[in-house]
């Protein structure tokens, strides 16, 4: 079995085109959550967080000899792009690099009337995405797609890290993004669960999410040449759990959360004592920041350090996790812990620690969770070498 570490990585939210820009923006306490009112999308004004057109426009290279693309596949292959030019010992088109696609709903924008005739039908499939984005970068390996609601960008993390300690590949480029859509915006309005303002994850007087739009990039790799100066970050174990509670509402207990941070924790072979901070999922709305809270209590975690990052550009869906981790890795290099932004009370049952300013912590190890619709529930442990 080979170990596995983190190469590089790259996050483009509204917040910027790379991970000095929005780790600046983090910094200095920067929401890109914004009011919007594109009646295209949703006909009520509502808070998201969404990514500049033009900007996207012109950090993306288009190849001659195909210059149609779907702003999501622009929003993915730019961060990707971003991440491979700043480690060139990956060969993105080697036989031995796996591209793992993240995404919750892809190019479902173009179910709309006026763009589905802009591009071939199979365009909204994820496996098409998948494809384009790996022959952007002239790799022929299948990519791998994972689509399992909000947990895909974390599961996608553990996911390509088996694959590569297994010595399939000595490199994997995991991809993560989605976009805000009609379809996306209506989907959650009719849960009502969009906040009336920005989020608050954790806080007492939360009262749901927002919507933001991203991709993130993460590089990884068997092969320690490959790997940038500076702290070595190491991807340790991971496990996903479902807790078969309801379609789209979490469970009450915290259980299945709970059953995949142990598990993870024991696949990495640490204790609760050894974890120095998590990354939550913190969606902000009611049900799921209650059911982590208990979630962390039952892992024996009130005492570790969390915060949620979903504040400073909403909630990525498919993006989340990888863009979260990409962040959150740069906070163990830099021994700093993240501040929630939004948060000023906590408004859980359990007494988690939640960072409610800008902290310096050196961290060893640390776990990112997500949660998702259908009841799923992942985590992963990264450890600084």
């Amino acid at each position: 079995m080979h170990d596995v570490y983190v190469s590089g990585e790259n996050v483009i939210t509204s917040l910027g085109f790379t991970i000095e820009e929005n780790i600046e923006n983090i910094r200095n306490d920067v929401t890109g959550v914004r009011l919007r009112g594109d009646k295209k999308l949703f006909p009520e004004d509502f808070f998201a967080s969404i990514i500049d057109s033009q900007q996207l426009d012109r950090e993306f290279h288009s190849p001659e000899h195909k210059p149609d693309f779907t702003r999501f596949e622009k929003i993915m292959i730019c961060s990707a792009e971003k991440a491979l030019a700043e480690n060139t010992h990956i060969d993105a088109s080697s036989e031995k690099t796996i591209f793992v696609i993240s995404s919750t709903k892809g190019n479902i924008d173009l179910l709309e009337e006026d763009k589905k005739i802009l591009f071939e039908p199979d365009r909204v499939y994820l496996w098409k995405s998948a494809e384009i984005i790996a022959e952007y970068f002239g790799n022929k390996n299948k990519p791998v797609v994972i689509s399992n609601a909000c947990v895909s960008g974390v599961l996608a993390i553990s996911t390509a890290s088996e694959m590569l300690r297994s010595g399939w590949y000595n490199h994997a480029v995991v991809i993560g993004g989605d976009i805000v859509t009609e379809f996306v915006v209506s989907g959650f309005q009719s849960f009502k669960s969009l906040s009336f303002g920005p989020c608050k994850p954790f806080d007492l007087n939360r009262d749901g999410l927002n919507l933001g739009e991203g991709a993130g990039t993460i590089l990884m790799t068997t092969r320690k040449e490959a790997l940038p100066k500076g702290a070595i970050i190491k991807v340790l174990g991971g496990a996903c759990n479902n807790d078969a509670n309801h379609i789209s509402g979490p469970s009450r207990t915290g259980e299945g959360l709970m059953l995949a941070v142990t598990r993870a924790m024991k696949n990495s072979g640490l204790t609760a004592e050894q974890i120095d901070f998590i990354s939550a999922h913190g969606t902000a709305t009611p049900y799921n920041d209650e059911m982590e809270s208990k979630a962390f209590s039952a892992a024996g975690l009130c005492h570790v350090p969390l915060n949620s990052l979903k504040g400073y550009f909403g909630h990525t869906l498919g993006a989340a996790g990888i863009i979260e981790s990409a962040i959150a890795i740069q906070g163990m290099k830099q021994n700093i812990l993240f501040k929630t932004m939004g948060y000023s009370e906590l408004g859980v049952t359990e007494k988690i620690s939640v960072v409610d300013r800008l902290t310096e912590k050196t961290q060893k190890y640390i776990v990112k969770t997500a949660s998702g619709f259908g009841g799923c529930n992942a985590a992963v442990i990264l450890e600084k070498l």
